[in-house]
């Protein structure tokens, strides 16, 4: 049970929700599934203007030449084939035959020149393009397509992860479009790509409709992460906007909703439903409090250590996750090959550390801003509340600012903050987590640990591909972030889904992402 002063989550947001749930009770059928998401999509254009609902809902869309295995590793998708040269720069992708797009034209190397080019094209404003012009990990010097079933990468340097990176879901998956997706302006338009599922139309703030692509070519075998069995099984995919957990209670109970992410402390009372199922997993997801360390005052380390010792990650957690979480203060997820004993060495409630960190830091009641937000299911409001209780107990004057997600996420992207309660998306491979906080500022100013040391490990762990030499890198990585204290990582998510027992087929995995492919209702 939450104490009484973790705040509850309103319950009602007005009639859009409720009007969008009436209209799904109506449209409720043997041909056509439901899910409700938090929060609406940003846009249609994969890797661009996105954020995690919006990579969920482009993953039914469209498809890459690679994408990941239920494992998290890097596996062929629109590629039939991979091959890597001998010095580990090139890499050769043999394309599957017969693949579609959902305007009819068939898939050839000529579009993945293009999709490429618009990629790394400045004004398309990919998300990703800094993981690939050199910046990042690698630099693609040259993209080449001897024939129609053919693709040729360059990159200046070895890399473990540069599959990896071409299937994450931030990047879009670095989708194959067609240039249909697009006008004659370069304007985006909707896309147009290889998925099992093609859209029919996006009302913003209400629905993303999909209709069945029957001309899909689904690779063999059952569901494997993205790869693998991806029929689409049912005429019609509905993602509905339902942005508070009380309406979608009431959504599932009467049938309107068929699949939804749930609150822990929803599970109890949803399981005792005989209309219901209760499907769990574990987690890539990261709940964390970052710490802006180019903030005139969060630039001095000892504050931060302060900040770190002042909060009791154990009870943080408990609370917020209905007891269902499991703390782990490493970037490395608990659930990975990669997190050992060293991984399990965090950081250490000491109130009497934490005021004698204050005072070496020269700490005179300053205002440390938190943003934070009210998104359902992620805990950023009753973390940073939680946070804000214990950091005063100790000095510390801290302030919560409860901001739009929208405008949260775009602060973030800046820099522009000092604390934040923020969540991240599922990152398969632990290179891959700290690559999403590691860098310099000055080019990527969302990276939060701007270490030269910390990014000379990071690109090792990159290159290197035996374990047990990442794991030596991994473990030293964790140990700076612990002493530098740039994040303080709380928990990684346990997905609860709750699912209409007409519904067959559903389940949570690893990377916290719904995948309703293979998915069918009775």
């Amino acid at each position: 049970m939450k104490p009484s002063w973790i705040p509850r989550r309103s319950t009602l947001r007005g009639a859009v929700g409720a009007a969008a749930l009436a209209g799904a009770a109506l449209g409720a059928s043997a041909q056509t599934l439901t899910y409700a998401m938090n929060q609406d999509i940003r846009s249609t254009n994969p890797g661009v203007n996105r954020d995690g609902n919006t990579d969920a809902v482009m993953l039914h869309l469209v498809e890459g030449l690679v994408g990941y295995d239920a494992k998290g590793v890097a596996a062929p998708m629109l590629a039939r084939s991979v091959q890597a040269s001998a010095d580990g720069k090139t890499y050769t992708f043999k394309l599957r035959k017969g693949v579609k797009f959902h305007n009819g034209a068939e898939m050839t190397s000529a579009d993945v020149l293009w999709s490429w080019n618009r990629y790394m094209d400045p004004k398309t404003q990919w998300r990703c393009t800094s993981e690939f012009d050199g910046r990042g990990a690698v630099k693609v010097e040259k993209v080449e397509a001897p024939d129609a079933e053919t693709v040729v990468m360059v990159i200046d340097k070895p890399s473990a992860l540069f599959l990896a990176t071409l299937a994450r879901f931030d990047c879009g998956g670095t989708a194959i479009l067609h240039k249909d997706s697009v006008g004659a302006d370069g304007a985006w338009i909707k896309p147009v790509g290889t998925g099992p599922f093609k859209l029919d139309e996006w009302r913003r703030g209400e629905v993303v409709m999909m209709g069945r692509f029957a001309a899909y070519q689904p690779l063999p075998g059952p569901p494997n992460g993205t790869v693998g069995g991806k029929r689409p099984l049912v005429p019609t995919l509905r993602f509905l906007h339902v942005p508070d957990a009380a309406t979608v209670k009431a959504g599932l109970l009467s049938g309107a909703i068929d699949i939804a992410d749930v609150d822990a402390s929803q599970v109890k009372e949803l399981k005792a439903s005989d209309k219901l199922a209760i499907v769990s997993a574990p987690t890539a997801q990261m709940h964390t409090i970052i710490l802006q360390t180019k903030d005139p005052l969060l630039q001095n380390k000892a504050l931060r250590q302060a900040i770190a010792a002042a909060l009791d990650t154990t009870q943080i957690v408990q609370a917020v996750s209905d007891g269902f979480g499991v703390p782990n203060n490493s970037i490395v997820p608990s659930a990975s090959a990669y997190y050992t004993a060293v991984q399990k060495q965090g950081f250490k409630h000491d109130l009497d550390k934490a005021r004698k960190l204050l005072r070496e830091a020269g700490y005179k009641g300053e205002p440390i801003k938190m943003l934070t937000n009210k998104r359902p299911i992620v805990p950023s409001f009753e973390v940073s509340v939680i946070a804000q209780a214990m950091l005063q107990s100790v000095g510390l004057n801290v302030e919560i600012e409860n901001i739009e997600w929208a405008t949260q996420l775009e602060r973030y992207q800046k820099g522009n903050y000092q604390l934040q309660s923020f969540s991240y998306s599922a990152r398969l491979d632990p290179a891959l987590s700290y690559e999403a906080i590691t860098g310099p500022k000055a080019k990527q100013p969302r990276k939060v640990w701007d270490n030269p040391q910390a990014q000379a490990l990071l690109d090792k762990s990159m290159e290197v591909t035996v374990p047990a030499e990442r794991q030596k890198l991994f473990d030293e990585l964790h140990k700076m972030q612990i002493d530098e204290v740039p994040i303080i990582v709380l928990f990684n998510n346990v997905d609860f889904g709750a699912v209409a027992k007409r519904v067959k087929g559903y389940a949570p995995w690893y990377a916290s992402t719904p995948r309703l492919w293979e998915v069918s209702v009775q």
